[in-house]
């Protein structure tokens, strides 16, 4: 899909990955960009610096009455939905089974339901156009597990399983589907050093962005920022012990060094 006077959403859109994405989309001609986030006032800074084809909403993807809610809006507004990325996502804690179960639903609201209500409100009309994108921002961690924090990898191995059954459900229906799995990005997550970051290299919004766009054009699924992780997850198929034991000794290594 080609973004040119298209209509796109992007949750999570106030800073990070989904500010590069609504800015990239309105550079590539976009008709509409809503910038969606549970920060409000940030989102409106996004929308203002974008331009007149862009609104902000407030929307916690937590909650399918709010998800309804940005749809419906960005109907009134534009008139249809073209594009929807599921983006929104927190870091949460570090940790693993022994982290309150607050936090775990909280993690499978976000990187699981929330790709499920979004889907809801908009893949009927785009199966009834025969045309439509829907983008899941899941994480490398989501292919690859990460060591660190236990909800965040269990829950992003959801969201590409989400992602991974929209393709197959809707893509001979007219709706594209693509998950994006990046490793370390520079945001609001990242810039406080938790998580993985800086293990291959810390990309920029723009450059996840550049990805994105190309990947959108040429339909594929999986886009991959940071290419080497087609690599580690071909590795894991074809060896799943041997992963998991490099895995266990990443995990040791990151406890020894924490404690």
């Amino acid at each position: 899909m080609e973004i040119r006077d298209k209509v796109v959403v992007v949750t999570g859109a106030a800073s990070g990955i989904g500010a590069g994405l609504a800015q990239r989309f309105a550079r590539e001609g976009a008709q509409g960009v809503v910038v969606a986030d549970v920060n409000l006032e940030r989102a409106q800074g996004v929308a203002e610096a974008i331009g007149a084809q862009a609104m902000a909403v407030r929307c916690d993807v937590s909650r399918e009455t709010e998800i309804q809610a940005l749809v419906a809006k960005a109907r009134e507004r534009f008139g249809r939905i073209d594009a929807y990325i599921s983006n929104a996502g927190i870091l949460g804690q570090m940790g693993g089974m022994e982290l309150e179960d607050a936090l775990w639903d909280s993690m499978w609201k976000i990187h699981g339901m929330a790709h499920v209500w979004a889907a809801r409100a908009v893949v009927p009309e785009m199966v009834a156009r025969g045309e439509g994108y829907f983008l899941v921002t899941a994480s490398a961690a989501g292919l690859l597990n990460i060591v660190e924090t236990a909800p965040y990898g269990v829950t992003k191995h959801a969201a590409v399983a989400i992602a991974e059954w929209l393709r197959i459900a809707y893509g001979r229906k007219g709706v594209r589907v693509s998950c994006l799995c990046p490793q370390s990005v520079q945001t609001d997550m990242t810039r406080d050093g938790t998580g993985s970051a800086g293990i291959n290299g810390v990309l920029t919004p723009e450059q996840v962005a550049e990805v994105v766009v190309q990947t959108m054009r040429e339909e594929r699924f999986l886009a991959l920022p940071h290419p080497e992780v087609q690599q580690y997850f071909l590795a894991k198929a074809q060896d799943y012990d041997r992963w998991l034991g490099g895995m266990q000794k990443l995990y040791a290594h990151h406890m020894g060094t924490k404690t």
